[in-house]
């Protein structure tokens, strides 16, 4: 990999990394600040790579329409302007900065720098190569050279789904602009992150410096290759390079090996790099392929000793598949028969494979001692509620609890409903009684889940005061079924509604 022509990369002097962090948040070049200054319309439009309502609205001379100009939209701004706002000189010294222009009169960026609010309300600030914070890659990575974007969907998707409780050691793997990292520095006493690319470990210690973050144990190489026989971790993060193409053609997205064999190496590796009850948590692809389940292909990934949660969030046909990282690379944009050739290419590749589709989701492992490990492999593509780190922590918590209770245990068990759970009857109108009744979240995941009147009526007065099997009677009693009968096949319902989180178990 070349990064010839690539600008050179500020130093990671805390020091000046320090007095321009200073020097942007006095301006309030935030993420908040962003938003009053440009309004919804145009803020929006930076994602979609769209920068002339940005423009527009960066006219003035404000000290933040000049840092908004200068580090996100990469305009050159006079020498005087940004005096006034930044400490030049050490800026131009530290690489942030450079002169152009006529004798040097205007001043520009060597890299992107955009506001991001942390969870908490955090002023933090993503670093990356010119062009790629703003929409992503916009097409300039469609040559092989390193390049490091900043944020983009997958990565704020990584991020809230991450569980945050406060750990030791996290391990954030293929780090590029570093926002796993700095997220995993509000609660892991000890942060490593590692990088294919030399570039990106440089960029990840401008984005914790100028976050005011501390600073993390750095490490080239792939995947686990920087990690040490002896070392394992309380938490494994990464969004690596997962895009199934032919060759590796771009960094920072393809991962180089033949189909998915790269998210397949990346779960199987973790298991043994995690501490008891410890997490990781990946984005993949992964492929649908002809006379296979796709199902007992990602369950054939997990490593002995996890348990694991799988969410497929999306599929694609082989062709909308490969159109949209073509897209991604600004390949449209090229000679015809170029793209045509690669689009073939991409073809071939699937065809070869036997490949049908793609499907894009989630992956969670746990470290557990349990003789059974529980797999779930589902598929999820309707609206959730980020962040979901508590969410997939809870669903955790009560596989442990279904785990320890057999059916007399849980009906001597006491439950309470999920804190914004509706009831919806579904039937006919005019009907006395509704064909069937569906529970519904209104956070997390949002699911839907179908009961009977049995289960709904359980589920209705579940406020931890009576148990499971005390329910269970008062409702045989009321329907005139027999009490026995009724706790013999309830609990494999009530087994349900705990797994996907409508009941959770009360303490007592």
């Amino acid at each position: 990999m070349s990064n010839a022509t690539l600008s050179p990369l500020p130093s990671a002097d805390h020091e000046v990394a320090a007095r321009l962090r200073e020097a942007l948040l006095a301006a309030s070049f935030t993420a908040d600040g962003l938003l009053d200054l440009l309004g919804a319309p145009a803020y929006a439009a930076l994602a979609r790579s769209e920068t002339v309502p940005a423009l527009r609205a960066t006219r003035g001379d404000t000290p933040l329409e000049t840092l908004v100009r200068l580090f996100l939209l990469q305009q050159p701004v006079p020498y005087a302007r940004v005096e006034g706002v930044l400490p030049v000189h050490a800026c131009v010294a530290g690489g942030w900065l450079t002169r152009v222009g006529d004798a040097g009169g205007d001043l520009a960026a060597t890299v992107d720098v955009r506001p991001y609010g942390g969870p908490d309300g955090e002023d933090w600030f993503i670093v990356s190569d010119l062009g790629c914070a703003v929409g992503g890659a916009g097409g300039i990575g469609s040559r092989d050279e390193g390049v490091v974007l900043g944020v983009g969907g997958a990565s704020t998707t990584l991020a809230g789904i991450t569980v945050r409780t406060p750990v030791a050691s996290a391990l954030d793997l293929g780090t590029g602009s570093g926002i796993q990292a700095l997220h995993a520095s509000r609660h892991a006493t000890r942060v490593t992150a590692t990088d294919l690319n030399p570039r990106a470990l440089h960029i990840t210690a401008l984005t914790l410096a100028l976050s005011g973050a501390p600073a993390a144990d750095l490490r080239e190489g792939s995947l686990f290759e920087p990690v040490r026989d002896d070392e394992s971790y309380d938490l494994i993060v990464s969004n690596p390079p997962f895009v199934i193409s032919p060759g590796a053609r771009l960094t920072y997205r393809d991962g180089g090996v033949g189909g998915d064999d790269l998210c397949r190496s990346l779960v199987q590796g973790a298991g043994e790099r995690l501490n008891e009850g410890g997490f990781a948590q990946f984005l993949a692809n992964w492929q649908h392929v002809e006379g296979e389940d796709w199902q007992d292909r990602i369950r054939s990934w997990v490593p002995r000793g996890c348990d694991a949660w799988i969410v497929q969030r999306e599929v694609q046909d082989v062709t909308q598949y490969a159109e949209l990282w073509l897209r991604d690379a600004g390949d449209h944009r090229g000679d015809p028969a170029e793209y045509q050739a690669r689009y073939d290419a991409w073809l071939d590749e699937f065809e070869a494979r036997k490949v049908k589709a793609v499907g894009f989701g989630w992956i969670t492992l746990r470290r557990t001692s349990a003789a059974e490990p529980v797999i779930t492999v589902e598929e999820w593509p309707h609206p959730v509620e980020q962040p979901l780190g508590d969410t997939v922590r809870a669903h955790f918590e009560r596989l442990d609890y279904l785990r320890a209770h057999d059916d007399a245990a849980l009906l001597a068990g006491h439950f309470r409903l999920a804190g914004e759970i509706v009831q919806e009857q579904v039937g006919l109108p005019g009907a006395e009684d509704p064909e069937h009744v569906v529970l519904r979240q209104h956070r997390g995941m949002r699911r839907a889940t179908k009961v009977d009147t049995v289960g709904a009526g359980f589920a209705g007065v579940c406020d931890g005061t009576l148990s499971a099997g005390r329910i269970l009677d008062a409702i045989a009693q009321l329907v005139g079924e027999d009490p026995v009968l009724l706790r013999d096949r309830t609990p494999a319902q009530i087994r349900l509604l705990v797994e996907q989180g409508f009941l959770e178990p009360a303490p007592r």
